[in-house]
C-alpha cells in the first residue's frame, strides 16, 4: 500500500522535505539539476550530463550491513532526485568545517592542496568526492584501487599524478573526521525517515513516480499501469532525458526493493537479483567468480557501477551491452516475475530485437542464475572501444570453450555484441571449430566465416569492413 508521497532526504545535517505537487521540479529531475538550482551548492558541475566526465560527482550515504554508513560516489547529473528518498546526499560543501571565522579542512581536501592536485579547478569538487567516498571505503590506497576509483572523473590539466599521490598520502593514515563524529546522529535520522514511509507515490502535474519498497507492490503497479517505465538504476533514461528531453509521463523505479539485491550460492551456482549493482556484483566477482571479471573491468566507472544494476543493464538489450555476451557465454537463466507466477527464460530467448526483450506488459526481471563453470571450460573476454575506461563497445565477445582430455573442442559458445541488432552468436564459426583443437591455425581459418555470421552496420563509432576485422582480430586472441 502506498503511504508516502513527500520526498525526504538528508542534506547539511537535515531532514529536506519537497512536494512534488507543488514544485517545478519534476521527481526525474536530476540531483545535479536540484543543486545547481540552490545558492549555496554549485561546487558541484556540470561537464557533460551524461556521466563521462565525473564534475558532478556526489556521495550519497546510506546504512550498510555492518550497522555503519556505506558511502557512495555517484554521478548526480544521471541520478533522479526521487530515488534518492531515505538517503544522505553529500556534497563538495559537506567537506570542510566552519567554527566561527575559521575554515577547516577535510583531509582529503588538505592531501589534494598539498600535492598541488588542482589547476583550472572545474573537475576538483568531483574528483574530491570521489576520494571522499574511496577514503571512507577503508580499502587498500593500492594505485590500481585509486585508478578505479578515479576512472570517472576527467581531467585536462593535471595529468592525474598529483591527484594519485594525494590519495595514496590520504589513505595511507587515515583518521576519523566530522562524519565519523555524527554518524550515530544521521543513521538515527535515516531510521526515522525509513520508518515514516514505505511505498512511495511522488505526483506532479507532468509526471507520477512510483517508488516502491516491496516485489508485490511493484508488480501491482505495474500491472496498473501498463505504460509505466521501469527503471532500476536510471543510468540510460537519465541520458535520454538529458539529452532528449524525453520526460516520462510515468516512471516506476524498483531501485528501493530490497528483495531484488544481493548474490547467493543456489545449487550448482550463483543467484544474483536484478537489482544487485553492476559494482556489487565486479566486488563478488574478484572474489568469488574471477570469469566475470574482465568483462566487469573496464565496465563504465564507479560512480556509474554504484547506480546501474543487473536488471536495468540487462533489460536495456542493447547489442553493445557488456553483460549480455558474459549471459550468453555462462549459460544464464533469467528469472521473470508477473501478475501470473514465475517463468524461466535462456539469456539468448530474453533478447528479442534492438532494445526489446521478452517481459509482458506485467512482468519484471527478478534475476538471474548464473551455473558453475566446469574446470574444463575456457571463459575468455574482449571488447574493443575508443578508449579502455568508461565507453562503451565497438565490438565486444564473450565465449565459452569446453575441451575434453585431448583438447579437441566439444561445446563452444562465441557471442558477440556490436554485430547485430542484437548480442548474437558466430554459429558458422562455432560449427567449424567444433571437434577441432584450438590452434592458431584453426582460428585463423575459422574466422574467415565470420562474414558469413554478420553483416554489421556502419555507424559514427566504426564502418562495416572495421568491425568485421575486430571480431576476427578477437577471435584470434582466444590462442595467445
Amino acid at each position: 500500500m502506498i503511504n508516502g508521497t513527500t520526498l525526504r532526504f538528508l542534506q547539511d545535517g537535515r531532514v529536506v522535505e519537497i512536494d512534488f505537487a507543488g514544485s517545478a521540479m519534476r521527481p526525474s529531475t536530476t540531483v545535479l539539476n536540484y543543486l545547481r538550482s540552490l545558492p549555496h551548492h554549485r561546487g558541484t558541475k556540470e561537464g557533460c550530463a551524461e556521466g563521462d566526465c565525473g564534475a558532478c560527482t556526489v556521495v550519497l550515504g546510506e546504512p550498510g550491513e555492518n550497522g555503519r554508513i556505506r558511502y557512495k560516489a555517484v554521478d548526480s547529473c544521471m541520478l533522479f532526485l526521487a530515488s534518492i528518498h531515505g538517503k544522505q546526499l553529500i556534497t563538495i560543501e559537506n567537506l570542510a568545517q566552519r567554527k566561527g571565522s575559521e575554515t577547516i579542512l577535510h583531509p582529503v581536501q588538505r592531501a589534494l592542496v598539498v600535492e598541488h592536485a588542482s589547476q583550472c579547478g572545474f573537475c576538483t569538487p568531483g574528483i574530491a568526492m570521489s576520494l571522499f567516498a574511496f577514503y571512507k571505503s577503508g580499502m587498500e590506497p593500492t594505485r590500481e584501487n585509486i585508478v578505479d576509483t578515479l576512472s570517472g572523473n576527467l581531467c585536462r590539466c593535471t595529468g592525474y599524478q598529483s591527484i594519485i599521490r594525494a590519495a595514496q598520502e590520504l589513505c595511507s593514515h587515515r583518521e576519523p573526521d566530522h562524519f565519523d563524529a555524527n554518524e550515530s546522529h544521521t543513521l538515527e535520522l535515516l531510521r526515522q525517515i525509513d520508518s515514516q514511509s514505505e511505498s512511495m507515490q511522488f505526483v506532479h502535474p507532468g509526471q507520477t513516480y512510483f517508488l516502491p519498497k516491496s516485489l508485490e507492490q511493484a508488480l501491482r503497479i505495474k500491472f496498473e499501469n501498463p505504460g509505466v517505465h521501469v527503471v532500476n538504476g536510471s543510468t540510460d533514461v537519465a541520458i535520454r532525458q538529458n539529452k532528449r528531453h524525453e520526460y516520462l509521463p510515468a516512471i516506476l523505479d524498483i531501485s528501493a526493493i530490497g528483495r531484488l539485491k544481493g548474490i547467493s550460492r543456489e545449487g550448482k551456482g550463483h543467484y544474483v537479483g536484478a537489482g544487485t549493482s553492476i559494482e556489487a556484483l565486479k566486488e563478488f566477482a574478484a572474489s568469488s567468480f574471477p570469469a566475470l571479471s574482465p568483462a566487469l573491468g573496464v565496465f563504465a566507472s564507479k560512480q556509474i557501477r554504484n547506480m546501474a544494476t543487473i536488471g536495468g543493464n540487462l533489460c536495456t538489450a542493447s547489442p553493445i551491452g557488456d553483460l549480455i555476451p558474459m549471459m550468453f557465454a555462462l549459460g544464464a537463466k533469467f528469472e521473470v516475475i508477473g501478475a501470473n507466477g514465475k517463468r524461466w527464460v535462456e539469456a539468448e530467448d530474453f533478447f528479442e530485437g534492438y532494445r526489446r526483450n521478452c517481459l509482458k506488459s506485467d512482468e519484471l526481471l527478478k534475476g538471474i542464475f548464473i551455473p558453475e563453470i566446469d574446470e574444463n571450460v575456457l571463459i575468455f573476454s574482449e571488447k574493443v572501444s575508443n578508449r579502455r575506461d568508461l565507453d562503451i563497445a565497438t565490438v565486444s565477445l564473450c565465449g565459452a570453450i569446453r575441451r575434453d582430455g585431448q583438447g579437441v573442442i566439444t561445446d563452444i559458445i562465441l557471442a558477440y555484441g556490436g554485430m547485430a541488432a542484437t548480442v548474437k552468436r558466430a554459429g558458422h564459426v562455432e560449427q567449424f571449430l567444433l571437434g577441432k583443437k584450438l590452434t592458431v591455425q584453426t582460428v585463423d581459418e575459422a574466422r574467415q566465416l565470420i562474414a558469413r555470421d554478420f553483416n554489421p552496420i556502419s555507424d559514427a563509432r566504426a564502418g562495416n569492413d572495421y568491425r568485421l576485422a575486430v571480431a576476427g582480430n578477437l577471435l584470434m586472441r582466444m590462442v595467445e
